[in-house]
């Protein structure tokens, strides 16, 4: 066991028989945001869903502090990952997060009617509840599986690219919700692209080139001054560009 955070130990993960994340160590404290950029293919999202319990471990392994077990884990695929044609309305995907409650099979009490509504409403989408998921655009979606989370109430919170589809004032609601979790003292591992909003609300970085290119303080991590394209290694080599895409 580890105590207050994840630690990753030499991990290293393949994906359909190639390596997709070399030897991998570093750690997530408990309560931290970590941003993780890199280039197409550089392991971002095989690692995410190592975290999530959901890929093999091919060499090494993560100890978990017990506070974020997979129990206590949600976590949001890239939007193409999901089938929009499913027959199901937004108020019954969201409502699958209480899974694990005993009466989720059975009928919904007042309690859990309760925190469905509330969650659709902090995503402004509980009058879209009937709505069959196949009508809603590709922002509307996102916000459907960023209730899902709420709903959830899980302390480690993985997201890849969770912008996808989402407009300006999606995305500074999508922050606000991120700082709510914050303040919670909750985990956040989140892919994402934009240099901008990774300096703005993430106080680490992950540069993921299928090995580790830096990991540390956004400061340092997107700094020029502390880090430089010499730092990569080779067979994993990118320019910073395509790292920072």
């Amino acid at each position: 066991m580890v105590a207050h955070g994840i630690s990753l130990n030499n991990l290293t993960l393949t994906y359909e028989r190639h390596p997709a994340v070399h030897h991998l160590s570093g750690f997530f404290p408990t309560g931290s945001m970590t941003a993780i950029i890199g280039p197409n293919g550089g392991g971002k999202s095989t690692l995410l869903k190592a975290l999530a319990g959901l890929h093999p471990i091919d060499e090494g392994f993560i100890q978990r502090d017990p506070h974020l077990n997979l129990k206590k884990t949600a976590y949001l695929p890239q939007n193409s990952h999901w089938d929009r044609q499913f027959p199901i309305t937004v108020f019954d995907l969201v409502s699958q997060a209480l899974i694990t409650e005993p009466t989720f099979w059975f009928r919904f009490n007042q309690n859990q009617k309760t925190r469905i509504q509330e969650a659709l409403e902090q995503v402004k989408l509980w009058n879209q509840r009937n709505v069959s998921i196949a009508h809603l655009s590709l922002g509307q979606f996102q916000r459907v599986l960023f209730a899902r989370a709420i709903l959830q109430n899980a302390n480690l919170i993985l997201l890849d690219e969770p912008l996808t589809g989402l407009d300006e004032a999606s995305i500074q609601d999508f922050f606000t919700l991120v700082q709510e979790w914050k303040n919670q003292g909750k985990t956040l591992i989140v892919v994402l692209h934009d240099r901008t909003l990774i300096s703005k609300y993430f106080e680490t970085t992950l540069i993921l080139a299928k090995e580790a290119v830096a990991w540390g303080s956004t400061e340092q991590v997107l700094n020029p001054q502390y880090y430089s394209p010499s730092h990569l290694k080779k067979p994993f080599s990118f320019s910073e560009e395509e790292c920072l895409r």
